[in-house]
């Protein structure tokens, strides 16, 4: 017998509506979202010794729900251990060591901030909370006791940057920045951190120099942090830093602290003599004429680049005089050209600053002034040397050029630069 059309689709819209309860049955099945909760131990004691110092706490959502735990004191006093988390329908397991969102006693201070805190030995009443998507809520509710809690704080105190001032471009003025913190309580060697914060909130870990207090132990702990420049990495961007200290227990209870930190004319610094080349005055000389030399350097850099005396135009009067014999000795992080020999004793005994206080840039720093060449500019560098010896087993000899950064190298596109056959003739 054929269905009429009407009661087909009564039949279909009736099966469907069946369907569609028995889903909302399953998917959101009848009575309060938390079903059940429970505590696997009554007593912990957080000591990080290994005995109970956990408890595993379960609870069975009927229905995706926001929940919170929290516990409350005998005062009323409330601690918050998960606050407002979205949960799915079903059964959950966290465990929970005692430690809880950061709070502070009557009087208490710290230096810094506490992230997180263990509860203090006592019984509280322990408080799991559900709320679904409608708006019903309900809670259940148990007892929890703390005992032999180790409730000292790993304290971070006197967190400190040698100098605020920090220039990190391997000008030997500066380019280090020192941190000094002292912590309080022992903890795990890799839980002390030290790191610059990164306007994009990026940490940038800075490493802690080696000494009589080992990582991690109680005591005075140092840190070193040159930007990244002895790795050849570009250091930050100059502006303000926060430097900020973090640790955490054995137990987990947390604490951070900050300063500040800036960063001016920072940068790798780069310097090359202009195409290589180096015009020497002549290739013959008489014994005691001037050998001139001319050539020109180019800070293709970011960063200033610091240079001493003697300055440029400078003649040496002898082979025999030197930039020591000057007084001009050698400055770590100075940039300077040098002319050197065969049959030199030292390596570029004959030195220049890339320019005169007239022609090169007067910064302070550390209180006094020094001279620059800055990003993007160049210096043409003249000056000579009295050839006033002949050695005849070298003669003629190589002269030639470089450009010093010196106590950190002779780079080898600037060493070894336009060698040139230099005759000298006695006189007859």
């Amino acid at each position: 017998m054929r269905l009429s059309p009407w009661l087909t689709t009564l039949t279909a819209l009736v099966c469907a509506a069946l369907l569609l309860a028995g889903a909302w049955w399953v998917l959101n099945p009848g009575g309060p979202p938390l079903q059940s909760a429970s505590f696997s131990l009554a007593t912990i004691t957080p000591n990080a010794d290994g005995h109970t110092d956990a408890t595993r706490i379960r609870y069975t959502l009927r229905r995706p729900a926001t929940i919170s735990i929290y516990f409350v004191d005998a005062n009323g006093g409330r601690f918050e251990f998960r606050q407002d988390k979205a949960r799915d329908a079903g059964e959950h397991t966290v465990d929970f060591s005692g430690i809880v969102a950061p709070y502070l006693r009557p009087g208490e201070a710290f230096e810094g901030e506490v992230l997180a805190r263990v509860l203090p030995n006592g019984t509280y009443q322990w408080v799991i909370t559900a709320r679904d998507a409608a708006g019903e809520q309900n809670s259940i509710d148990g007892a929890l006791t703390i005992a032999e809690a180790d409730t000292t704080l790993p304290e971070l105190r006197g967190l400190a940057v040698g100098s605020s001032f920090f220039t990190p471009n391997q000008d030997g003025l500066n380019d280090r920045a020192t941190i000094n913190v002292y912590l309080t309580k022992e903890v795990n060697p890799e839980s002390l951190r030290v790191f610059l914060v990164g306007p994009d909130g990026s940490a940038l870990p800075i490493g802690e120099l080696g000494g009589d207090i080992l990582p991690g132990q109680r005591g005075l702990h140092t840190y070193d942090y040159d930007g990244g420049i002895d790795l050849g990495a570009n250091p930050p961007p100059d502006g303000q830093y926060t430097v900020r200290a973090e640790v955490e227990d054995r137990l987990g209870q947390k604490l951070a602290t900050e300063t500040r930190l800036t960063i001016e004319r920072g940068g790798l610094p780069r310097a090359d003599i202009v195409n290589a080349t180096v015009d020497f005055s002549a290739t013959t000389l008489r014994l005691g004429e001037t050998l001139f030399f001319t050539l020109t350097v180019e800070n293709y850099g970011v960063s200033p680049i610091r240079t001493s005396g003697p300055p440029a135009g400078y003649v040496y009067k002898s082979m025999a005089e030197n930039a020591n014999t000057l007084g001009e000795f050698e400055q770590s992080g100075a940039w300077r050209v040098g002319i050197d020999c065969d049959t030199c004793i030292r390596d570029y005994p004959w030195r220049w600053a890339l320019g005169t206080p007239e022609t090169l840039t007067a910064l302070e720093e550390n209180g006094q002034t020094h001279y620059y060449l800055m990003p993007g500019q160049r210096a043409t560098i003249s000056g000579g040397i009295v050839l006033d010896k002949i050695t005849e087993s070298r003669n003629p000899q190589y002269f030639w050029a470089g450009l010093i950064h010196e106590d950190v190298e002779v780079a080898p596109v600037n060493n070894f630069v336009d060698a040139h056959f230099i005759t000298v003739v006695a006189n007859q």
